[in-house]
């Protein structure tokens, strides 16, 4: 079921656009405007996004999906950098979701906003901690299902998150994310998709 949720993750990749003037400013590490709640994509099997909150960096979203309800937390990168430098990307977000009608909860995934490099992986560091991610075309899921609740976990006592990965033309991104009001996202999340 992962599919319906790449499906969704995808279209979301492909209808939301981010600013010129907020691109400029990251790409120029200049200080952003207070951050507000992340965009909403539209939620796998078409349904609408509805914000449940929005806690620091984090926004929790529900939606109806045709399997059943969805529920997420999302954030955007509080920075990010490419190896060349300024190389254009498509809006980057990092999604943890739970789909209670197919049993998933708290499936951490990526669109990084570009297509990866085939057969890579994405290196995630939490403070000490890190994790591989495995790719398909522009998303990241963890490579070993069985570390996902660690790395919820982990995720969920840092102040931020390190992801990184190539993409098919070489080019390397490193974005980071704050995790402040993660905690508090996952719980509205969880709480709307018992």
């Amino acid at each position: 079921m992962r599919n319906i949720v790449r499906i969704g993750l995808a279209v979301a990749a492909g209808l939301l656009a981010v600013p010129a003037v907020a691109q400029a400013q990251a790409q120029a590490k200049k200080p952003a405007a207070p951050k507000q709640a992340a965009p909403a994509p539209p939620a796998p099997g078409g349904g609408h996004p509805n914000l449940l909150g929005q806690f620091g960096d984090w926004g929790a979203y529900a939606a109806a999906s045709g399997s059943g309800k969805v529920c997420y937390a999302l954030a955007t990168p509080s920075s990010t950098r490419t190896n060349p430098p300024n190389k254009p990307r498509d809006p980057t977000y990092l999604f943890i979701s739970t789909r209670p009608a197919e049993n998933v909860h708290n499936e951490v995934s990526v669109i990084i906003g570009y297509q990866l490099k085939p057969d890579s992986e994405v290196g995630v560091e939490i403070g000490n901690n890190k994790f591989v991610m495995y790719t398909k075309a522009d998303g990241a899921w963890i490579s070993n299902a069985a570390e996902e609740a660690r790395m919820v976990e982990t995720m969920r006592k840092g102040q931020d998150i390190i992801v990184t990965g190539i993409s098919s033309r070489g080019t390397q991104s490193t974005d980071r994310y704050s995790l402040k009001g993660l905690s508090q996202a996952l719980d509205r999340t969880a709480k709307e998709c018992r």
